[in-house]
């Protein structure tokens, strides 16, 4: 198979470059100064054990690769907020022998949330989710960064909404081979459900800085109780956090990268790098959504994606809020709901 990385920034490239590198055919997809770089330089892959240098073809959409084959699989990587435009833009696409992309082709989310899918499958006949554990890093033109050892991260993937198939399979055996680990499973929303939990704390990171002291420990952990509340109230199903630790245990350990510090997590880096969007509406948005749908109060996640949303529109600097004022916000969302 033949992969179509679109979107090949800090995930997807991560994803790209190691598939390059277990000698399977590779193509990037990205814009801009990016697109640039790929182009003129090559993917530069920075992992554990050091910079990998990969010439990849690269495109800036369908029209750079003509016609599609019929054994390719796109794997779509753009952050949630791109991903209509990017459907609109591979889905005609024609495939070799007739058709279109979206009527012929595997499409892979491999994205936080759970909203990409949903969206794919309003055009595209076969949707692949994945749930991404891979802590990787977008760090200048043509180069992003992946500290996860010895495994790179490990994707669980299966049909959208639910099922397998045997380019699960292939795709599974492929990533394996690649420094991941890729269990197939028939309940992927279920784990991407649980992922989207962890998530919550995305704009928290990204407006207040780090979680790791007291007060904001003790924030995330109530975003994340209003988060389980609606999952409850709507019958979703998540994998609990006995079952994610056992299965990834001490497989993704992060080791310290030359040149490749690791600043925040993929909201955090949405602000660094000035992008003016920002994926919160798809995260904590999703919390707030379910809550309206029935019937849960979540001020505490609206409040993190308006303020990560006005974050990125007013290009604020990442973690430039003191966590007092924020936890101070927090308190007043509660109460005025009240």
């Amino acid at each position: 198979m033949r992969y179509v990385i679109i979107g090949a920034g800090a995930v997807g490239g991560v994803i790209g470059g190691r598939l390059a590198g277990s000698g399977h055919e590779v193509v990037l997809v990205a814009r801009g100064a990016h697109f640039e770089a790929l182009r003129d330089q090559g993917l530069r892959l920075r992992v554990p054990e050091g910079e990998l240098t990969h010439r990849l073809p690269v495109v800036d959409g369908p029209a750079g690769l003509g016609v599609l084959c019929p054994d390719d699989v796109l794997v779509l990587a753009v952050k949630t907020q791109d991903s209509a435009a990017a459907l609109r833009t591979w889905g005609p696409a024609p495939v070799e022998g007739g058709g279109t992309a979206a009527e012929r082709l595997p499409l892979v989310c491999a994205q936080n949330g759970v909203e990409s899918q949903r969206l794919a499958l309003r055009l595209f006949r076969r949707v692949h989710g994945v749930c991404v554990w891979l802590p990787s890093t977008y760090v200048e033109p043509g180069v992003v960064a992946a500290a996860g050892h010895p495994l790179t991260g490990i994707l669980h993937l299966g049909r959208h909404p639910h099922g397998t198939d045997e380019t699960a399979r292939l795709l599974a055996e492929d990533l394996e081979k690649s420094h991941f680990e890729a269990p197939v499973v028939a309940d992927v929303a279920r784990w991407q459900y649980a992922k989207l939990l962890s998530n919550l704390g995305n704009a928290l990171e990204a407006v207040a800085g780090p979680v790791d002291g007291e007060d904001a420990r003790e924030l995330f952990r109530r975003v994340r109780a209003e988060g389980v509340a609606v999952l409850d109230a709507a019958g979703i199903a998540y994998t609990s956090a006995e079952e994610q630790r056992a299965v990834r245990g001490d497989k993704v350990t992060l080791v310290p990268l030359d040149g490749a510090p690791r600043g925040g997590g993929s909201s955090w880096q949405s602000l660094f790098r000035g992008t003016g969007t920002i994926e919160a509406d798809y995260l904590n948005g999703e919390i707030a959504l379910l809550g309206r749908l029935h019937g849960v109060p979540t001020p505490l996640n609206e409040l993190l994606q308006h303020l990560a949303d006005t974050f990125a529109r007013e290009r604020r600097a990442p973690g430039s809020m003191p966590v007092g004022e924020l936890v101070r916000l927090a308190d007043d969302a509660v109460v005025n709901l009240g």
